[in-house]
């Protein structure tokens, strides 16, 4: 498909080491003793979380630079690392496609380093992304999403048709005459999905017109 004119970390730690007085006098009471001497629960507890900040940070500069990367400069640790600590991130991905919300994919996109087409979805749009995926229309919120694609790096510039017709993708509204006669025919594909995909979306809002059109004259 193409679009005509145009996707161990915690190993910060401080090193605890006795100064040269301490140890003497550690090895002086020890010399004839093998009782073993260990830390309190309590005690291991009070390193643990003394140190805690500083693993956390470590972390989270990771994660920072990693998602300061596109995907294709992402090595298969940095794949690994970011999914093992970035706990939404996570989440999201364990979920079905089919069921994550505009923001949820808004925020994987980016955690990510892919292409942001939730990014160029309106308010109002990205709330109908949420309905259609609530109600189970998948192939229409498909169709929504590829309405954020055509917008990408567009810049408000305008596109000019095959047929010479000419539309800025960013502002133009969603619509189903929109649907298809401007955005879809932005799109080339053999296989026909980006073709599904628009008329599941534009025959939803046909309906959706339709029906606050009837609600309007009473």
């Amino acid at each position: 498909m193409i679009i005509q004119g145009l996707n161990s970390v915690a190993a910060s730690y401080a090193a605890i080491q006795a100064s040269p007085v301490q140890r003497q006098t550690i090895a002086a009471a020890t010399a004839n003793i093998s009782d073993r001497v260990s830390i309190s629960a309590a005690a291991k507890a009070m390193l643990a979380e003394s140190g805690a900040p500083a693993a956390a940070q470590a972390v989270q500069d990771r994660l920072d630079a990693i998602k300061a990367k596109s995907a294709l400069e992402r090595t298969a640790d940095d794949t690994e690392f970011l999914i093992k600590n970035d706990k939404r991130l996570a989440e999201i991905v364990a979920k079905d496609e089919q069921t994550r919300t505009a923001d949820e994919i808004d925020y994987m996109q980016k955690a990510g380093g892919f292409v942001n087409t939730m990014a160029e979805l309106s308010p109002t749009e990205k709330a109908m992304y949420d309905d259609l995926v609530a109600h189970g229309n998948w192939e229409a919120a498909k169709g929504l999403s590829l309405v954020g694609m055509s917008r990408i790096g567009m810049g408000g510039q305008q596109v000019t048709l095959p047929n010479g017709r000419v539309f800025d993708p960013a502002t133009t509204e969603v619509t189903a005459d929109n649907i298809r006669n401007l955005f879809q025919q932005m799109f080339v594909d053999d296989s026909g999905q980006s073709d599904h995909h628009f008329e599941a979306l534009a025959s939803y809002l046909e309906r959706r017109e339709t029906a606050e059109g009837n609600a309007a004259r009473g």
